[in-house]
């Protein structure tokens, strides 16, 4: 799967989500203002209900004031007379409740401002008769009620209610077509969510199963190549195996052949140094001989030479020393190219090594190069780690030698060796205040035959190689930290538990 699909499918998958997000959300509030708006309607409805309830009432005490007030003059019993007060008493608060009920409403408000002076005109009226009944002017009372005034005002009063009855009969209607359209809209929008819910639920699983095959097939294709990815490092590695045990052979071999004739080099460059004496002493005779000159004893070593002869002898000296110096270094390279092809055949044992103590040891055998070169070395507490005791001696003599070999002159060294653990490893830095390494030369110094600065102290340039290819079989890694004047630093990082398993051989 490349890597732009895979982008355009997850960038597709949230686009997805996120229009889910937002579409659930749009619902969501929508189906919460509807409800709302449903539950409002519902209340303005059973309002109207409660307001015509209001007026019935309102009618009907005021006939029941009106059948008491009857009632005692016909009868004069206080009976009615209190079922009258009782009433009346009751009137006044239903008619508050109603205009509180219709407040919001300007034509109810209209009507019932007239309504209300004409029923507490009426009960005035029955307060009246009824007055006038207890002060024996029964016959009064009698003819205010047959005159009919109050008959209309009670069929005004009548009128009024029918009024309000009907305005509240068309804002009843009104109210319920708005909560049955709100209630309406709440369950298509229910539903329209429900569904949305649904394909995108659908939607989802879809994806997740389809990221499923995909992962899976991924995870498929990764095993396969990691089996395919091992067996071809398997190969590769055998084969760099065998390639490297044919270099080492091949240089063991070329090593072996070229001392032969290096010896043979050897050879004839000693008897030409025996032979120069007693060519040069031929020379001289030669000379005395057409000069007349006596012979010069045959035991002086130099013979007396003079002018161009003199000359040639020092030529002569010069160039045989030189191929001298030449077949001595040669001689140090095949035995230096040996040397590592037998390490590299040497199988590593790991062991317990206290580091502390190898170190100690070590620097014991280089305390008179130290007390030369007035150095002190200090060594802090180091970790223990598993590894192969040789390889470790050999890694840290090296670096050890090193930095007391390109201490600076007439400056007092110092040299430290730390250490520490970190995720598995331990980390060596073995630290010097000597003449340090141009950054140019930090990997330099570490390949064969190779050496960086000023060529004045004796080496091959195979230490540092040979340090570097130890590191590398135990399992670890080596780096410089240097500049010019200013020391140097090596970093060690070993495998604090190496079991050998992995790179016992050299690749």
């Amino acid at each position: 799967m490349t890597p732009d699909p895979t982008r355009r499918r997850a960038i597709g998958q949230i686009v997805l989500l996120a229009a889910g997000l937002v579409v659930l959300t749009v619902i969501s509030a929508g189906s919460v203002h509807l409800v709302n708006q449903a539950r409002d309607d519902a209340r303005r409805v059973v309002h109207t209900v409660e307001v015509e309830s209001q007026i019935s009432l309102a009618q009907l005490q005021l006939r029941q004031a009106e059948s008491a007030q009857r009632g005692y003059l016909s009868t004069l019993l206080p009976a009615f007379q209190a079922d009258f007060e009782e009433a009346a008493s009751q009137l006044t608060p239903t008619l508050r409740q109603l205009s509180q009920f219709t407040t919001d409403n300007p034509v109810q408000k209209r009507i019932l401002g007239e309504m209300i002076p004409l029923c507490n005109q009426r009960i005035e009226e029955f307060r009246e008769t009824i007055a006038l009944a207890q002060t024996e002017h029964v016959t009064d009372a009698a003819r205010i009620v047959r005159e009919g005034t109050g008959r209309d005002a009670m069929s005004h009063i009548d009128d009024l209610a029918d009024q309000m009855r009907a305005e509240e009969d068309r804002l009843f209607a009104l109210r319920n077509r708005r909560a049955d359209r709100s209630q309406t809209l709440a369950a298509s929008l229910t539903a329209i969510g429900s569904g949305f819910v649904v394909v995108l639920a659908g939607l989802s699983i879809f994806l997740v199963r389809r990221s499923a095959r995909a992962r899976d097939h991924a995870e498929t294709q990764l095993r396969d190549n990691n089996l395919n990815l091992e067996a071809t490092v398997d190969e590769r590695t055998a084969d760099l195996r065998e390639a490297n045990n044919e270099i080492q052979r091949f240089a063991y071999i070329v090593s072996h052949d070229l001392r032969s004739p290096l010896v043979n080099i050897m050879g004839f460059t000693s008897e030409l140094d025996e032979l120069r004496a007693d060519i040069f002493r031929r020379i001289a005779e030669l000379r005395r001989a057409a000069s007349s000159v006596p012979p010069t004893p045959v035991g002086d070593d130099e013979p007396p030479l003079e002018g161009e002869d003199r000359q040639l002898l020092q030529d002569f000296s010069e160039a045989l020393d030189f191929i001298k110096s030449s077949i001595a270094k040669m001689d140090r390279l095949i035995s230096a190219i040996l040397n590592l092809t037998r390490e590299g055949r040497r199988e590593f044992e790991p062991a317990r090594i206290d580091v502390r103590e190898l170190i100690e040891a070590i620097v014991t055998t280089v305390a008179h190069q130290a007390a030369e070169a007035k150095a002190q070395i200090r060594i802090d507490p180091l970790p223990e780690i598993t590894s192969d005791r040789l390889a470790l001696e050999q890694i840290f003599s090296n670096l050890i030698d090193n930095a007391l070999k390109y201490l600076k002159p007439g400056v007092p060294g110092e040299i430290s060796i730390r250490g520490r653990t970190k995720l598995g490893f331990a980390v060596f830095e073995i630290t010097d205040n000597g003449r340090g390494i141009d950054p140019k030369d930090h990997q330099r110094i570490f390949d064969l035959f190779r050496r960086a600065g000023t060529q004045d102290r004796p080496g091959q340039g195979i230490g540092l190689a040979h340090v570097r290819a130890l590191v590398r079989r135990l399992g670890g890694t080596i780096s410089v930290s240097s500049e010019l004047n200013n020391g140097s630093t090596f970093t060690i990082m070993l495998p604090i538990n190496w079991t050998g398993n992995n790179r016992n051989k050299a690749p």
